[in-house]
């Protein structure tokens, strides 16, 4: 009787063993829409810091995308007082995946994946994929911001957050619930395995792999190969001689896209700037007149160091070289040149 009873329990224990292996084994299973940060977590990589705080009340997610596309939030159903008077989070970021190979900061690739994805060509990089990132505001942004308003948004999402809203946007301080609704809508934004150019042989390893717990750090460090975790800012200088420009040859269809999806989004029809871009000859022709010359409104200048109007407190941010290359520029003076004739 004894004997029936061990081999009961033991068969009983293997039984149970092997259903907690498949369950663990069911919920271990990776496809192309799991967060890249829950298969991370799984592999041992540390949970991000900038989780949303759930003892907030009165965020949500549908909140932060209201304050993130149109600058305005609700609370209770009222409206609070809008952000920024003159900006909204999209005036100069995406909020959709723009780079074809997330480990890449190539504005060449990217110009032709806005155009194929209908996205704008913008100055700052995408909130997509904003929680799977370690830093912001990197590289030369150390040269626009004072060490005392950087250095903590460097390494704090929120902090990068709460900088944009008021040195950026030149809006206020967002509130506590505002910053939190404005995180949990990043979180919705964040990547999945699908947008990672992963190739069939590491897919394959993440596989064969994924339930060997030995393997974890090797796999996580896989994993996150395939994107960068900060992205890289390189200001620039305008040509020393405005006429000779950079030296390269320009390609006016290429300039074409420039124009069509980064100049226009802030300046066709006055969107975030009274001085207004169209089709119209006399406009190309103030472009191509004003690109060589020592002024505000040339092209050169305003890539390089953005520009600032005493009327009014917004101002255009310039272009890193990972956002526009100086081939691009040339190429935005080659349309232009063309379309004045």
């Amino acid at each position: 009787m004894k004997n029936i009873l061990f081999i009961t329990i033991v068969i009983t224990g293997i039984i149970l063993l092997a259903g907690a292996t498949a369950i663990d084994k069911e919920e271990f299973s990776i496809n192309d829409n799991t967060p890249v940060v829950e298969v991370l977590t799984k592999f041992g990589h540390p949970t991000p810091p900038h989780t949303v705080n759930p003892m907030i009340q009165g965020a949500s997610a549908e909140i932060g995308q209201d304050i993130v596309l149109n600058g305005i939030s609700r609370k209770r159903g009222k409206k609070s007082r809008r952000q920024s008077k003159h900006f909204v989070c999209t005036s100069c970021h995406n909020v959709q995946k723009e780079d074809p190979d997330l480990r890449s900061h190539d504005p060449q690739a990217r110009l032709e994946y806005a155009q194929k994805n209908g996205l704008s060509f913008l100055q700052g990089t995408t909130l997509y994929g904003a929680v799977n990132r370690t830093s912001w505001y990197n590289g030369d942004y150390n040269k626009k911001y004072d060490a005392e308003k950087i250095k903590p948004a460097q390494t704090d999402l929120r902090e990068a957050i709460q900088l944009c809203a008021t040195e950026c946007a030149q809006g206020r301080p967002l509130k506590d619930w505002e910053l939190e609704s404005v995180l949990a809508y990043m979180w919705t934004l964040q990547l999945k395995m699908s947008d990672l150019s992963m190739s069939d042989t590491d897919k394959k390893r993440l596989k064969n792999e994924q339930s060997d717990i030995s393997k974890y750090p090797a796999l996580a460090k896989l994993v996150r190969s395939y994107y960068s975790e900060a992205a890289p800012a390189t200001f620039t200088d305008q040509p020393s001689n405005l006429k000779e420009g950079y030296s390269l040859s320009g390609n006016a269809d290429n300039g074409k896209l420039v124009y069509d999806l980064s100049c226009k989004h802030c300046h066709e029809n006055g969107r975030y700037s009274m001085f207004i871009l169209d089709d119209d000859k006399m406009t190309y022709r103030f472009m191509k007149r004003n690109f060589t010359k020592y002024t505000r409104y040339s092209t050169y200048h305003v890539t390089s160091y953005g520009a600032a109007t005493n009327v009014k407190a917004p101002y255009m941010p310039n272009y890193t070289l990972e956002r526009l290359s100086k081939q691009q520029t040339e190429d935005l003076r080659a349309y232009f040149e063309k379309m004045s004739e």
